[in-house]
């Protein structure tokens, strides 16, 4: 017996069609044609299409205090860039920040790549679980050195680091500082300044 999916796909013994992943260059050719446009508000994670949720007051302005400070204590080497794509092997995500290599006009003719980051963060409260699950596993995949989930529900911000690659990709190591604690800002195996908890929350 033969059933239709979702999909208008008529699968053998009630089997349910699986979900088509695109490529990153399949990605790519789809906003070139205008299939996507910025209005869409969308990025690639493993494969699929996922509409990015709407910002809340308290999530840009977490997001205003890390684009500051992290602004300060940068050195002309690296480049900040707020909620614009990064490419990976099988996703294009777009985190709220990333800390890239310089100089500016190395992503004149494409986004940066596993090879050029060295810090991201995203800024969580409806994405919190999206963000300690599924972004996670990309950033760790793309051996991304430094991962923080300003986690905006727990009021508590997550440190991840030491990316392991393969087949599972995850952090090995995981700190979570508390309001009252200081944490550190690592850019390149370097420390280069520490930050108050109490100063990126909202």
């Amino acid at each position: 017996m033969a059933t239709v999916a979702e999909s208008g796909i008529e699968r053998p013994n009630g089997a349910q069609a699986a979900p088509y992943h695109f490529s990153v260059e399949q990605y790519h050719r789809m906003i070139a044609a205008g299939v996507f446009t910025d209005a869409d508000r969308c990025e690639l994670l493993e494969g699929r299409v996922v509409r990015k949720v709407t910002h809340n007051p308290p999530h840009d302005a977490a997001l205003t205090r890390l684009h500051r400070r992290l602004t300060r204590v940068l050195s002309e080497e690296w480049l900040l860039r707020v909620q614009c794509a990064i490419s990976t092997a099988t996703s294009e995500p777009e985190p709220d920040v990333a800390v890239v290599r310089g100089p500016e006009q190395r992503y004149d003719s494409r986004h940066p790549s596993s090879r050029d980051i060295v810090f991201v963060a995203e800024v969580a409260d409806s994405s919190l679980e999206q963000d300690r699950v599924e972004k996670q596993r990309i950033y760790a995949g793309a051996r991304v050195p430094v991962y923080w989930i300003v986690n905006l529900v727990g009021r508590q911000i997550e440190v991840h680091s030491l990316p392991r690659a393969g087949r599972m990709p995850t952090y090995r190591q995981r700190r979570v500082f508390q309001p009252g604690e200081r944490l550190p800002v690592v850019i390149d195996s370097t420390e280069i300044a520490r930050f108050r908890v109490t100063e990126l929350l909202p």
